[in-house]
């Protein structure tokens, strides 16, 4: 007699065949055309290395799209979910071409990634009927014309990410109050608007760097919720304003450098331990302020403040003492500098302190201290002989002294 176990094995194996094309995720139709459509669009950027390229793998005649198709992921009832269109690999040279308003039919994605190339066109403003994006990211290509404000109706967006395109116009009122919205870069683009007066989106992260944004920073008050905001390299004036730690109390990184900012340094900025802060190359004036000493922050490994570059007066305050790296060149402060900074510098808690180009008198170095291998001082160009051994700047100072 046959062995039973060996005939059920068999039959087995025979049942599990007859059911495995059943396993098989059919794709939508309408998914597989605008897949399609987005083949047809887009090409791989031609590269001297002999890599396959990113659409290698969308074989229209595959039975399983879902699993074969490069940046596809789907949904177990056969809806494109997430779309990553390149590898972002450093030797992959990205896509070319534009995006076709078809995207816009994958109504399921929840995310849509496009690597860096050289992709251009404007963003379809059909893009709008992606409701249950969260993720839009279509960094570093050539995208031209405005952000469409259609993508306000996205609801349900995280991250918007558009940086390093070629997007002009203003920006989209309405998309500064996404209620889901936490990251929005728009930097390295051509947008030259005012920054809207309402930003009601509980933002954690804001950066409109590198733009031609003009006008004063938001009447009203930023998020209590930002921790990163960048809007350097623009053209804006008036006070800096609405933008310290009492307001933004989880705020790590402020950066408004290189714009027309003027007025004098509001306090409250200096009364929390803010670890990069970069306010150069502005007209602000007046002084740097002071604090209580139980006030004073406690700045801590890799803080950076940067006030270089302004219209900077008086006395300098002890209360920047301990940052990292420091830079206070090109101002107009006067009289000695405070001990805290030589200590703080001599313990190597400040392994940089740029003040060239100001009107110091003084630097109190105790006889015999020697400056630790890993600072770099500078005093040049004071109303003051730097003490022996620091009369030269170091190179990391650069030709701009």
């Amino acid at each position: 007699m046959e062995n039973p176990h060996a005939l059920l094995l068999l039959l087995s194996l025979l049942l599990l065949s007859l059911t495995l094309p059943s396993l098989q995720l059919k794709l939508d139709p309408l998914d597989l055309r605008a897949l399609a459509s987005i083949k047809n669009s887009l090409t791989d950027v031609p590269s001297h290395r002999s890599h396959p390229g990113f659409f290698s793998t969308w074989d229209f005649a595959s039975s399983d799209p879902c699993s074969t198709f490069s940046g596809v992921t789907c949904s177990s009832n056969g809806r494109v979910t997430t779309l990553t269109l390149g590898t972002g690999l450093a030797d992959f040279p990205g896509l070319a071409g534009s995006l076709p308003p078809d995207v816009s039919d994958l109504t399921e994605l929840t995310q849509l990634i496009l690597y860096p190339g050289i992709v251009t066109g404007a963003i379809p403003t059909q893009l709008a009927r992606l409701v249950n994006l969260r993720v839009f990211s279509l960094t570093n290509n050539r995208l031209t014309g405005q952000i469409p404000v259609t993508l306000s109706l996205l609801t349900n967006l995280h991250t918007l990410d558009l940086s390093f395109n070629r997007l002009t116009g203003s920006i989209p009122p309405p998309l500064l109050r996404l209620p889901m919205l936490k990251v929005l870069i728009l930097s390295s683009n051509s947008i030259s608007s005012d920054i809207p007066a309402v930003v009601s989106s509980q933002l954690l992260h804001l950066d409109f760097s590198n733009n031609k944004l003009t006008g004063q920073l938001p009447s009203k008050q930023l998020p209590s919720s930002l921790r990163y905001v960048s809007l350097a390299r623009n053209d804006l004036v008036g006070p800096i304003s609405g933008m310290d730690g009492t307001q933004l109390p989880d705020l790590v990184h402020l950066d408004l450098s290189i714009n027309r900012f003027s007025g004098a340094l509001p306090a409250s900025l200096f009364r929390t331990s803010l670890p990069s802060l970069f306010l150069q190359r502005n007209n602000l004036s007046g002084w740097v302020p002071s604090v209580e000493e139980d006030q004073r922050p406690s700045y801590g490994e890799g803080s950076v403040v940067d006030l270089s570059h302004n219209a900077l007066t008086g006395e300098l305050s002890p209360v920047l003492a301990g940052v990292e790296s420091l830079y206070l060149n090109n101002n107009r402060l006067i009289r000695t500098v405070p001990s805290e900074y030589v200590k703080s510098v001599y313990v190597g808690t400040t392994r940089t302190l740029y003040l060239q180009h100001n009107y110091l008198s003084g630097f109190p170095v105790e006889p015999g201290s020697a400056l630790p291998d890993t600072v770099s001082l500078c005093l040049s160009y004071n109303c003051m002989v730097p003490p022996v051994g620091l009369v030269a700047c170091p190179s990391s100072a650069g030709t701009e002294l």
